[in-house]
């Protein structure tokens, strides 16, 4: 049976990127700029925000490294961005950068697990449904810029929140303090890349590094093994 907090939340991604697609294709470009940079500033706070949260910047070292090699190897980023030129006439990359901004943005964090597994083991949804009303504003302000990328970020929040709510009792171990600092840290670490590249300070394949956030309770449950 669905998570009716994971089909709220999938939903308010969806509507939220409904209302902000043409929203970004009526502003002017020098509007557009004020949210580029304004959406930019926001990714960085919540990066410095979340990666303070490790308990083991090493752990987010090697995840960082072992999970961007990975990405790199399976070419992540490129094949996103040719997989959006066949289905848009507009800019893959575009595409690519919402998709991976609005993934790592509503799938990383406490919230996100906390509140699937709690779904999962217990049926409250409390959680979720403060996460979706969250989502929501932030995929009306990230489709004005990104687009059909947000829009289709939905299906990674459904995909990866549906997991966790129906693995829940098998998963619990990532609400210890452990993982889910060391797991919200490097999503954080992401996050600051997304800031950096929306600010234009430099080009980074953001999408390579996905690996590193299965990467991070590996190397977390190596770290607690030997200890």
């Amino acid at each position: 049976m669905l998570s009716l907090g994971v089909v709220v939340n999938t939903s308010t991604v969806i509507l939220g990127s409904l209302i902000g697609i043409p929203l970004g294709n009526k502003l002017k470009e020098k509007y557009k700029s004020v949210f580029f940079i304004s959406i930019g500033f926001l990714t960085l706070l919540l990066g410095v925000s979340m990666g303070l949260k490790s308990g083991n910047f090493l752990v987010i070292l090697g995840s960082l490294v072992i999970g961007g090699l990975i990405g790199e190897f399976l070419q992540i980023e490129d094949r996103i961005s040719k997989l959006a030129k066949k289905f848009s006439k507009k800019n893959g990359s575009t595409f690519s950068m919402g998709f991976v901004s609005a993934t790592v943005l509503f799938v990383v964090g406490p919230m996100t697990i906390l509140g699937c597994i709690n779904s999962g083991l217990t049926g409250n949804n409390n959680i979720l449904y403060i996460k979706s009303i969250m989502d929501g504003i932030s995929s009306v302000a990230f489709a004005s810029v990104y687009g059909f990328g947000v829009l289709a970020s939905a299906a990674s929040v459904f995909v990866i929140e549906e997991g966790l709510a129906l693995f829940g009792s098998n998963l619990q171990f990532l609400t210890l303090p452990a993982y889910l600092n060391d797991f919200t840290g490097t999503g954080g670490a992401m996050m600051l890349m997304i800031g950096i590249r929306i600010l234009n300070l430099k080009e980074i394949k953001v999408g390579n590094f996905l690996p590193a956030l299965i990467i991070a309770p590996i190397l977390d449950f190596l770290v607690l093994s030997i200890h």
